[in-house]
């Protein structure tokens, strides 16, 4: 497994990580979250990513439950949770949701205890809240890190202007900024990171921990010919998914991948993860599986990267032809 440096911080993430989103409680059981966060771990994988509003709590509940049956060493690994959407779903009631201090603190606690641990590595600002003081969300989160509840605190799916925003208030009253962002990222998903934050990097530093980069499955080659019933974009509540990915112009895109990765003689899943830790600015991965096998083709990531000479990027380019260009007028 290869580490590495999240930002400018100095905590090291594994360059692949492992996360519950759609697939805890949902899809899988206790007994196989525990299988897979075994393998996950036992290859070296030190980040375990979660949320207030995956499967409403049950999905922080599952991996707490895991996490205690495992009786890990707590400082071997590394714990997140992320808060906006919260947990009640249709009963939300004001400050239930969103980033004010209030939510901000109870959620906190509340990921605590459903994820059974004294604090949080990481905690995300899952996305963006115009309805909040910039001021407030900063002074709160540096609170949490001077309480011992957060070790660090990031965003997620916010814009690059957003987050020197967030700094711009951290240097003005000498708190404590966001170190992270947790962005989509993937070979059809390519703006924030490779455009937008290039200011966040180079002023602040930023480290990543990117989620889909198969593009909910899509850049594994399984929906070439029609979507699997037991696939995630077949699943109810899911259906933004589908109309996100299955296009025929991507479709063609993935296939002509598809016989690239076969020439390189890897899978194509494990090709796509590889271009996306390719990036130096990518922190983690985060992978999502429910099955074992999944898990270790997604593994092999680290030795198809090794294969992403510049010729076979140059390839890949040509295949997907939506590089951001850099708007210079």
């Amino acid at each position: 497994m290869e580490y590495r440096r999240m930002g400018r911080s100095g905590l090291q993430l594994s360059v692949l990580s492992f996360g519950s989103w759609v697939t805890f409680h949902k899809q899988i059981s206790d007994n196989s979250a525990d299988e897979l966060m075994g393998i996950a771990y036992d290859n070296g994988i030190n980040f375990f990513d979660n949320a207030e509003g995956y499967a409403l709590g049950e999905s922080e509940k599952m991996m707490g439950r895991v996490l205690k049956a495992k009786k890990w060493d707590r400082t071997s690994y590394t714990l997140s949770s992320k808060v906006f959407f919260g947990w009640r779903g249709a009963d939300n009631k004001p400050n239930q949701t969103g980033l004010s201090r209030k939510h901000l603190v109870e959620a906190c606690h509340e990921a605590l205890g459903r994820l059974q641990t004294d604090y949080l590595d990481l905690y995300f600002c899952h996305r963006p809240d115009t309805q909040v003081p910039i001021e407030e969300v900063v002074w709160t989160m540096h609170n949490l890190i001077q309480q011992g509840k957060i070790l660090y605190w990031g965003t997620s799916q916010w814009s690059g202007a957003e987050i020197m925003e967030a700094h711009r208030v951290a240097q003005q009253y000498n708190l404590i900024g966001p170190t992270v962002e947790q962005p989509q990222y993937n070979m059809f998903e390519r703006f924030k990171v490779e455009q937008d934050y290039l200011p966040v990097y180079q002023n602040v530093g930023l480290g990543t921990t990117i989620w889909s980069p198969l593009a909910a499955g899509f850049l594994t080659g399984k929906y070439n010919n029609g979507i699997p019933e037991d696939s995630r974009l077949a699943i109810e509540g899911f259906g933004w998914l589908k109309d996100r990915w299955i296009q025929d112009t991507k479709l063609e895109k993935v296939k002509k991948l598809t016989q690239l990765a076969n020439e390189l003689g890897v899978s194509l899943a494990s090709l796509a993860i590889a271009w996306t830790i390719k990036n130096p600015h990518v922190t983690t991965a985060i992978l999502g599986a429910t099955k074992k096998e999944q898990l270790f083709e997604n593994l092999k990531a680290l030795e198809s990267l090794q294969l992403l000479s510049w010729e076979v990027m140059d390839k890949i380019e040509t295949i997907l032809q939506n590089k951001p260009v850099l708007d210079l007028a």
